[in-house]
């Protein structure tokens, strides 16, 4: 770290550590003045595929040190032709240097069919215009990584010894790795959304965030050897396969991995912890606001969802190999555009119970134990349903008692159909969700209706998934989420939605707001966001 030129001449006796720390003090300000004249740097990586060349990009913050970013690195090879509806393979090597500067094209996806809103978190669903410039280039061939590697370059001319001496200490261990599994209803989103630069800043981590198959194209299953279907999470599962053989050239531990995702992104999380396929590719789990419990975490219809989509684009054919034939010589495009909607509170193409992925249904495999090996914290938002309730009612006055009837009647047809005792279920409900003792107050209604579905939907699954893991003796922690920004995204009656967790552990208030996350953040938002990001790294460097 120290550079002394000296002349060959002088005696040695005329160096001092004042000379050294001049020269030093030179050299950070030929740094910084190259800095300020706007001069790229690009670091580069040798993986075991190739090399890859970085950007090295300062975050926007006095006191975040700059990133090295390595964006669209593929992971796995194209899943396209007579790959599509197959597991990944591995990807091809190269030779000479990759350009890892910029964005791979995303996963197809439509978000103008019926976006199913009451799954999705609310900064998506309002700034759909924002998204759509995200996911403006689509290909099958989606299949890559990012990842946002901290440096070891912070400002020395505010201090030099302590830059050299926190430089040294962080050069001696390889840092934890935090894996972003985005959610978006199995049907939307992109790794791309999120930038992973202020947590891998602050907290010292290398954070990777990725593309995996979405909709038809991750998730379609004939329900037999043809097409079996969970094509999304062996993405997840190949892309941890590369993390795991090449995170250590990046500055990452690949002994501590841990996998973490918000909504349909933490049911991934979930079902990956009980996946055989998984097994030593991360030591750790972050399950915020979902679980493989949760009524939309797994289709049990896929056969249902597949014929009618094969009937929109003229493959309905009896034999299933055929079909999927069919069905592989449709553009990516046509199958996408079709806006196949499943029953409430449910989803068409989503992860299946396959016998090998996921070998049985969630709940049993967790009452086996079957997670025995990993550390999770896991937790929901105060108020997860609003979109539930505001899908049903104008709410801005609270709920009239009819309102509030139909509502539990809805939920109630929806989950379980006409079964006996349906009347029983449904007065059940409303008597346990009714406060008695402010019974006709409709700001009340609103308030307990809302929690019915967060409960039902969030908090229940969440709390079985802690109580079985934890019986096992695994350490595990449960958090609740009660903040939320300020905005014009939601009602200001509203509490903590479903979402509002994901700004602050990616520490949006410490650089924004931005598109995604227009928000007016105080002072309050970027002290509880170091506190949420100082959690979560913890959890991945020491459980």
């Amino acid at each position: 770290r120290w550079i002394c030129l000296i002349p060959p001449t002088a005696p040695l006796r005329t160096v001092t550590v004042t000379h050294c720390a001049l020269l030093w003090w030179i050299l950070c300000s030929c740094w910084s003045f190259t800095k300020s004249t706007g001069q790229k740097f690009y670091p580069t990586v040798t993986t075991q595929f190739g090399k890859l060349r970085g950007l090295r990009v300062p975050v926007p913050s006095e006191v975040l040190r700059p990133v090295d970013q390595y964006l669209g690195v593929p992971y796995a090879a194209p899943p396209v032709g007579e790959k599509r509806f197959m597991p990944p393979d591995q990807p091809s090597s190269w030779s000479g240097i990759k350009n890892a500067t910029h964005f791979m094209p995303v996963c197809p996806q439509n978000i103008h069919n019926t976006v199913p809103e009451i799954m999705m978190p609310i900064w998506f669903t309002y700034n759909l215009d924002t998204v759509a410039t995200y996911i403006q280039d689509q290909s099958e061939d989606c299949l890559y990584l990012n990842i946002y590697a901290p440096t070891d370059d912070g400002d020395c001319l505010h201090n030099i010894f302590v830059c050299v001496d926190i430089a040294d200490i962080r050069d001696s261990e390889a840092r934890p790795v935090m894996v972003y599994i985005h959610g978006g209803s199995y049907m939307e989103g992109t790794g791309n959304m999120m930038d992973g630069s202020v947590l891998a800043s602050y907290g010292n981590v290398v954070v990777v965030t990725l593309n995996y198959r979405i909709g038809i194209l991750g998730f379609l299953s004939t329900g037999d050897q043809a097409a079996k279907g969970n094509y999304g999470l062996l993405d997840q599962i190949q892309a941890l396969r590369w993390i795991s053989k090449n995170i250590g050239y990046f500055g990452g531990d690949p002994g501590r991995i841990t996998v973490f995702g918000s909504g349909i992104g933490a049911s991934c999380v979930s079902l990956l912890t009980l996946s055989h396929h998984s097994e030593g590719l991360f030591h750790r789990a972050i399950i915020q606001s979902g679980s493989a419990l949760s009524s939309w975490a797994v289709n049990y219809q896929p056969v249902k969802y597949t014929r009618m989509l094969a009937e929109r684009v003229g493959c309905n054919v009896l034999d299933t190999v055929d079909m999927v034939s069919c069905l592989q010589k449709k553009s990516a495009r046509e199958l996408v555009e079709q806006d196949i909607q499943p029953a409430r509170y449910r989803v068409a193409f989503g992860p299946v119970i396959d016998g090998d992925v996921i070998p049985d249904d969630p709940e049993i495999l967790m009452e086996q134990g079957e997670f025995l090996n990993y550390d999770i914290m896991l937790g929901v938002n105060q108020g997860e349903g609003l979109r539930f309730v505001e899908n049903v009612m104008d709410l801005e006055d609270g709920v009239s008692g009819n309102d509030f009837d139909f509502a539990v009647s809805d939920f109630v047809d929806s989950l379980y159909g006409y079964p006996e005792g349906k009347d029983t279920l449904r007065e059940t409900i409303k008597f346990m969700y009714t406060d008695w003792a402010d019974k006709d107050n409709p700001e009340t209604r609103r308030k307990t209706l809302v929690a019915l579905f967060t409960d039902h939907q969030w908090v229940e699954p969440s709390v079985v998934t802690a109580d079985l893991h934890a019986r096992y003796g695994s350490p595990t922690y449960f958090y609740a989420f009660y903040h939320h920004c300020q905005s014009l995204m939601k009602p200001v009656w509203s509490d903590s939605a479903h979402g509002d967790e994901v700004p602050y552990v990616f520490g949006i208030p410490m650089v924004g707001p931005t598109d995604l996350f227009p928000c007016n953040f105080s002072r309050n938002d970027i002290m509880l966001s170091a506190v949420v990001m100082t959690y979560w790294t913890n959890f991945a460097k020491s459980g």
